[in-house]
């Protein structure tokens, strides 16, 4: 687990962090991972409170499968439709993931993100 200030150039500074563990451990989808992660964090900063405060995010590796996911601060979080066509956010998520894979739990007291991204 690693905590970051909730400023938006340590999704940067997680990246490089959790790339460098991912590699360590011998995560075949260290990439996927890494764009889950980055969507996570970034939702975290943009849409809770968090911003100015922390966020977590966590990896682990499984047999079959990678853990990622991020803790924010919660607060209000309401999400604003993409104005184009291209994929953005949770949308990349599910992408990566798959339906049934990914979720977000928790309320204004406090939210994890998380996904499962199966390996091997």
């Amino acid at each position: 687990m690693w905590a970051f200030p909730g400023r938006p150039d340590q999704v940067r500074e997680a990246r490089h962090v959790i790339a460098r563990w991912l590699d360590a451990n011998g995560c075949t989808r260290t990439e996927d991972c890494l764009m889950v992660l980055s969507e996570f964090a970034t939702n975290a900063i943009l849409h809770s409170a968090s911003k100015g405060k922390f966020f977590t995010v966590r990896a682990e590796i499984h047999a079959g499968y990678c853990w990622c996911e991020c803790e924010d601060a919660g607060g209000g979080w309401a999400p604003e439709p993409p104005d184009d066509d291209r994929p953005h956010g949770l949308q990349i998520v599910e992408a990566l993931a798959g339906a049934g894979n990914w979720g977000v739990d928790g309320d204004a007291g406090g939210r994890v993100a998380w996904a499962r991204l199966v390996t091997g």
